[in-house]
């Protein structure tokens, strides 16, 4: 059997949701044989004669499956280069590109994993140290195999987890060394799949500083393809996720497997089309980043990765994933609640600013409704005081001067400001950048040994400032302390997390997954102490927005770059993976900074709706009376349109990469209503605008949009005419619509 090119339908994956619940899950069919049964998707393996682990497949629902059986007899490779292997070693004739692969105390690089024995899980353990999907027994079961290479003592523990609601499978696996002496880990794919042959295509998504998320589309050629971060960090270059899907697959129709790597680190994606023509598809950690030594006793636990699959292509993947994360990843008492719209500080005041100032700013704030005023970069430090961006960074202690009666007593300024419309008091936030540190700063002079550095190699500064070494035991500490104190010391409600370079002069290739490891320590003390702030995750925008962190942290910032047309392209791409819920998109003025366009407010404001964590970054004391009005309907606006994108499901209507005419439409759970964000970017005269084909609702119901009754049917198969005639003018560029719409 091959993995599945078919498709299933609308109809057939409702009646999938009614089976019965026992058929659901992690199960063990017969003699060795298993079966990872979601409501919509199958995963199979089994265990051959030699005790090896076979993929048998994994797509739609397939009932009565037999296992899979090698074809393969001519030619050097035999059933080694047409066997599916669930996972892959290396050195015993296998010529494709590993899952696993070990440098044994003697040198030599051959392992066998043999089936041992396996056991099922009611619900999900934990992974120890790391962030990883969660669930109750009611949500999700765990399948464990255990493997071990019998020459050597290294057992390997396959970790399946099977969350039926989201057709979702989630592997990682544990090494435990068993011999007597130390082994070094040299490559380690948490999820390895073998797919069939046949016309494959690629997804994934890649970018630059204020470009990310640029959803790019490759068929999968014979040989190697794929991409990594070796930068420390998930990266704004590219994002651990890829997706397989048939070249026939649309948005909206058709089979798409989606592999998500919960990680913030460097990472690694291949997808490799051998001579045989299967396709085998690994996401797990760098090797280049790796290289880890394994003592006697000592046990190695990979990240998690998920796959998912869905029917309805890559619209039905990605809901798949939104609702999975949601639910089961980010843990923040935030996660399912509306976010505050916000007042950043930065735009316009930067590093030059007094109390008296932001007080100023905040009061404005106040008046147009805002509920919650962040203070950006610039606050502290006291020998090194922060008044530019190469002194203070890791001295975690109020400015004195632009502070005299210190941080609390300015916040309860704040606090004391009442919203307009009733909202309640401000809240206030403010910006902290905990894993660097300036060399000018007392930090750095009384521990030069903290930061990431190589022997006798120069300390590389981007941005005036290097890394602290979060695998340092005593640095974690450091934080937790200092950030906890800051946090401690006043009604803080709101934390922008930034981190703003990635690593150089690394001591060791094992510190980057050692750093990760520190780094979640860190989160974990600090989220648990703090679980009513929100934290919102930053890395010059979307350079380590991940899986990782959304476990953490319920948002994260999407991008520097607000100039709407751009945003429009990088949200549109950070929702193939990501909940919209997970997306900070701000308000910036016109001109922008970042490409000089000049859009309207209202048109810069709807496209950061798309996001669950709207604000501002304008200088509002700068502002007429009508742009304030404008401002002021807008904060309604956004608090309305909030709790469709924290709770609702997205549908990309249509993309920006593809129309002049993008759209997203969010369906609240029940189908009762939607919210229907709509663009268009450039004026066009005598053209006839398409249709607009909604999605997500029930087709014999009756929906009420501006006063005006439609059958979902209609809305569905015929469409929505919406017309882009401004007042008094044939055409205008950057034009936009909120549209509500209501079941009857």
């Amino acid at each position: 059997m091959t993995a599945s090119n078919g498709t299933t339908s609308l109809n057939d994956r409702k009646a999938t949701n009614s089976a019965p619940s026992a058929d659901l899950g992690a199960r063990a069919l017969g003699d060795k044989q298993f079966a990872l049964t979601a409501q919509g998707a199958d995963y199979r393996f089994h265990v051959d004669a030699d005790g090896e682990l076979v993929h048998d497949y994994f797509g739609a629902p397939a009932p009565g499956l037999a296992p899979w059986e090698s074809r393969g007899a001519n030619g050097w490779g035999h059933k080694q280069v047409d066997e599916r292997r669930e996972f892959p070693d290396h050195g015993r004739g296998d010529f494709r590109l590993p899952a696993i692969h070990v440098r044994h105390g003697t040198g030599s690089t051959v392992s066998f994993f043999e089936y041992v024995g396996h056991h099922i899980i009611p619900g999900k353990p934990k992974l120890p140290g790391l962030p990883a999907t969660f669930g109750t027994p009611e949500d999700v079961t765990t399948l464990v195999v255990h493997l071990e290479d019998k020459r050597s003592g290294i057992k390997a523990d396959l970790s399946y987890s099977v969350f039926p609601k989201y057709n979702a499978i989630t592997r990682s696996f544990t090494l435990t060394n068993g011999g007597t002496s130390t082994i070094e880990i040299q490559r380690a794919a948490s999820f390895s799949i073998d797919f069939g042959s046949g016309d494959w295509d690629m997804v994934s998504l890649s970018g630059e500083w204020c470009r990310e998320a640029k959803e790019t589309r490759r068929k999968v050629q014979i040989g190697t393809q794929g991409f990594q971060s070796s930068t420390g960090h998930s990266s704004h270059y590219f994002n651990p996720f890829v997706a397989l899907l048939p070249s026939t697959t649309t948005e909206t129709h058709g089979p798409a497997y989606g592999l998500s790597l919960v990680y913030s680190g460097s990472f690694n994606v291949d997808v490799e089309r051998h001579a045989f023509n299967l396709v085998r598809a690994s996401i797990g950690l760098n090797p280049l980043h790796l290289s880890w030594p394994l003592a006697p006793g000592e046990s190695f636990t990979t990240p998690e990765a998920v796959a998912v699959y869905s029917s309805e292509g890559l619209g039905g993947m990605s809901r798949n994933l939104h609702s999975l994360y949601r639910n089961h990843l980010s843990r923040s008492s935030w996660t399912q609640r509306e976010r505050p719209v916000l007042l950043n500080s930065w735009e316009g005041m930067y590093f030059d600013f007094t109390a008296e100032m932001l007080y100023t700013r905040a009061k404005d704030a106040a008046e147009l409704g805002v509920s919650l005023f962040v203070l950006d970069d610039g606050w502290f430090g006291d020998k090194h005081p922060r008044v530019h961006d190469n002194a203070g960074l890791g001295d975690w202690v109020v400015n004195p001067r632009r502070f005299p009666a210190g941080l609390d007593a300015f916040v309860k300024t704040v606090n004391e400001l009442k919203v307009e419309g009733g909202r309640g008091p401000l809240k206030f936030g403010i910006w902290v950048e905990p894993e660097m540190v300036n060399p000018s700063s007392e930090l750095y002079e009384a521990h030069p040994d903290w930061v990431l550095h190589s022997g006798t190699h120069k300390r590389t500064e981007m941005r005036q400032q290097l890394i602290l070494d979060l695998s340092k035991r005593e640095v974690q500490d450091y934080i937790i302390e200092a950030i906890g104190k800051i946090l401690w010391s006043a009604h803080i409600e709101y934390v922008k997390w930034d981190c703003n370079r990635g690593m150089h002069e690394l001591p060791s290739p094992t510190t980057p997954h050692a750093y990760m490891l520190g780094l979640y320590r860190v989160l974990e003390s600090l989220t648990t102490s703090f679980p009513q702030i929100l934290f919102e995750g930053c890395a010059s925008g979307g350079g380590r927005f991940d899986p990782g962190i959304l476990y953490y942290w319920p948002q994260s910032w999407t991008s520097d770059d607000t100039d709407p047309i751009e945003r429009l392209h990088i949200q549109f791409g950070t929702s193939l993976v990501y909940p919209p819920s997970s997306m900070g998109c701000h308000v910036s003025a016109a001109p922008g900074e970042q490409v000089g366009r000049t859009t309207p407010l209202l048109f810069r404001a709807h496209v950061a709706l798309m996001g669950g964590s709207f604000g501002f970054e304008l200088e509002t004391e700068k502002m007429s009376a009508e742009e304030r009005a404008q401002v002021t309907e807008i904060v309604a606006l956004a608090e309305r349109v909030n709790p469709y994108v924290i709770h609702g499901d997205l549908y990309r209507l249509a993309l920006p990469d593809e129309s002049n005419w993008p759209a997203a439409l969010y369906v609240k759970p029940d189908g009762s209503s939607a919210v229907l964000l709509a663009y268009q970017i450039y004026a066009r005269i005598r053209i006839d605008t398409p249709l607009l084909r909604l999605q997500g609702l029930d087709h014999a119901a009756v929906y009420e949009i501006d006063g005006v009754h439609y059958t979902g049917a209609v809305l569905m198969h015929v469409g929505l005419k919406l017309d882009w005639k401004p007042e008094h003018l044939p055409a205008a560029d950057h034009q936009s619509k909120v549209l509500f719409i209501n079941r009857v």
